[in-house]
């Protein structure tokens, strides 16, 4: 039973996925009252402008995201940055509040919905794909570097939660990206290859694949991919591992939750692990290198180990900053933990 109850517990902390089902029954007043209000989990600066951009990947998919532009800009070229993340997340939350508080600094800095979720194109929704959503950074970078106020020479890329090892991959393989920083990094296809700790078992794996693969015929009969089963309990009972609590916290709380989100509001394909389980996003993550990397991580997360593995696999230069007391969520959106201004020194001197 104990061994049951560990997978269930890897299973979700591998998707972090909500059912539409559950979220649907959603009625705190405060929420409603914030959907109606705003679309966003924070407040527009004053000393930042917001604009909503368009622009298609390799793939022809039309991905939707916000510029964030320091409002004293005098029409110089800057250095820009293209942002996404975490996982199941929409450019509203964690990635937006990345975006603005870069350009107060000084960056233009663009916050992207992936492929398949938010407002972004592709079909079906709600499904992640370690190529795909690796082209979707470089897409980016193609839209940022059109832009007459972006030095070309002068972007780098930060991917949050998932999105880090998204972030890492395509500085790997793009080389216009001139440094990257990962925050409460999450390597996906590690986790869904190889479960939580790298705790899942030849014979878990298969049977996982076994369930997936049959899953496809059930998918193609129907004419549309399944929702996964895994999600967020509607409230918390009091014995969830701390990991769910606060990922429960953010995205089903009014402190994190929005109505495009997949963890707020949705929940991934049930073969989404798919195409992750045997394809590692960070192969070649030396070669990123003679470019910068900064990963940061919080102290109490339990994801603070792949930024710690990711670390020691890159080469030189890098460097690896952990948070003192921090979680894991804590660095989605708390304005006090969150070292932006470490962020902005560490981009400042890579883009030059």
């Amino acid at each position: 039973m104990k061994k049951l109850l560990f997978i269930a517990i890897i299973s979700l902390a591998v998707t972090c996925q909500l059912s539409a089902q559950t979220s649907r029954q959603i009625k705190a007043k405060s929420m409603e009252n914030k959907q109606q209000t705003t679309q966003y989990t924070f407040n527009l600066s004053d000393k930042v402008t917001r604009k909503k951009v368009n622009f298609k990947n390799r793939y022809g998919i039309v991905l939707t995201a916000d510029l964030y532009l320091p409002k004293n800009h005098t029409g110089k070229q800057m250095a820009a940055l293209a942002i996404s993340g975490p996982f199941g997340a929409v450019k509203e939350q964690s990635s937006g509040l990345y975006a603005q508080n870069m350009a107060e600094r000084g960056f233009a800095a663009l916050a992207f919905d992936p492929s398949y979720t938010g407002e972004s194109g592709g079909e079906p929704r709600n499904v992640a794909s370690p190529d795909i959503n690796t082209e979707d950074f470089s897409a980016a970078i193609d839209y940022l570097g059109l832009q007459d106020f972006v030095d070309r020479n002068r972007i780098g890329v930060i991917g949050i939660c998932g999105w880090a090892g998204m972030a890492l991959n395509a500085t790997a393989v793009d080389k216009r990206i001139k440094a990257v920083a990962t925050t409460s990094m999450y390597d996906m296809s590690r986790v869904m290859a190889k479960g939580y700790f790298d705790k899942l078992t030849t014979e878990e794996r298969t049977k996982m694949l076994e369930q997936m693969s049959q899953q496809r015929w059930e998918d193609a009969k129907n004419g549309s991919p399944a929702p996964s089963a895994n999600n967020l309990p509607e409230k918390l009972k009091g014995n969830e591992p701390q990991f769910v609590v606060d990922y429960f916290n953010y995205y089903k709380t009014p402190r994190g939750f929005h109505p495009r989100s997949i963890n707020s509001n949705a929940a991934w394909t049930a073969t989404n692990a798919l195409s992750f389980m045997n394809m590692p996003l960070l192969t070649y993550i030396k070669e990123i290198a003679p470019r910068p990397v900064l990963f940061i991580a919080g102290e109490n997360a339990h994801s603070r180990y792949f930024s710690e593995d990711a670390y020691k696999a890159a080469a030189e230069p890098k460097e690896l900053m952990i948070i003192p007391n921090a979680s894991h969520v804590d660095l989605y959106d708390q304005l006090n933990i969150i070292p932006f201004d470490k962020l902005a020194v560490f981009f400042n001197n890579s883009l030059k």
